[in-house]
């Protein structure tokens, strides 16, 4: 995906220009209907909710459970208040109680799953932003997962712009590198399985004939042996892919390139490949965005 950043807000044109208040004007404006700007940044803060969430924040720090008093002191609240909250984010599924004492709810653990995944995302994207720049091409990170190609991330630019999903990449595997470089990590009869369920099927003259054919190309390959494919997709771009197993996970990174650039289609995986390598300690944690 192409990185992408908000644009700073602007202040509107000549705002310098509108007419400046008389200070006795000002003076008479009342304090209670001063914008909302002018107040300390606390007093727009909810108490109720803050209090909340020190109280998860206690509880996470706590491995075998807390009760409400030891919560209350901890967080410096009184009982009463303390019991309150406490009932509404078990409630809520924040909290679960056991015995008198409270743990963190199924709902704070999907956050923080959801957190996590959200720095595992970042991490393969910031990889594939630097490999776009450092390579000058489009660069692709996709998986196989529940019987299907997924491609998770794309990185391209407006001077190196990635291949048009002319035709659906999950139906299409046998055709683009990336489908290629999931199934050949895939064993046989995970393999024929897909080939069952997404027929080979001509995209352009230069596809693979059948399924026959493409799995004894799949055979051929050397184990986390790069894929190459040309025009076999699309008509006009040459594509590369480099196997990545993590585990039991298939994974892949790929790039493209229009055709007149196919010369440098080698090169550029090999260096992509080498750059894998020393980085996949890193990114192996990420492998499941």
């Amino acid at each position: 995906m192409v990185d992408t950043a908000l644009a700073e807000p602007q202040a509107p044109p000549g705002l310098s220009a509108f007419p400046r208040q008389p200070d006795s004007a000002q003076a008479s404006v009342p304090l209670d209907t001063a914008p909302a700007s002018t107040q300390p940044a606390s007093a727009t803060l909810i108490g109720s909710v803050q209090r909340a969430v020190r109280l998860l924040e206690r509880v996470a720090e706590h491995e075998h459970g807390a009760p409400a008093k030891q919560l209350a002191r901890e967080t410096g609240l009184a009982l009463p208040t303390a019991y309150h909250l406490l009932r509404t984010l078990v409630y809520e599924g924040y909290l679960r109680r056991d015995k008198g004492l409270f743990f963190l709810g199924s709902a704070a653990e999907r956050l923080s799953s959801s957190g996590a995944q959200q720095k595992r995302r970042s991490t393969i994207v910031e990889a594939l932003a630097h490999w776009r720049d450092a390579l000058g091409v489009p660069v692709y990170y996709a998986m196989y997962r529940d019987g299907e190609i997924d491609v998770m991330c794309v990185s391209d630019s407006p001077g190196t712009p990635a291949v048009e999903e002319w035709a659906d990449f999950r139906e299409t595997g046998h055709a683009h590198a990336i489908g290629q470089c999931l199934l050949s990590q895939l064993d046989g009869p995970a393999r024929r399985d897909h080939l069952e369920r997404y027929p080979v099927r001509p995209l352009t003259p230069y596809t693979v004939r059948d399924s026959h054919s493409l799995l004894r190309r799949l055979e051929r390959l050397r184990r986390m042996e790069p894929v190459y494919e040309r025009q076999e997709y699309a008509l006009g771009t040459v594509c590369a892919a480099v196997p990545i197993t993590v585990a039991t996970t298939a994974a892949t990174m790929a790039i493209s390139m229009p055709v007149h650039q196919a010369d440098r289609l080698l090169p550029t995986t090999q260096r992509l490949q080498r750059e894998l390598g020393r980085l996949l300690g890193s990114l192996a944690i990420s492998i499941s965005i």
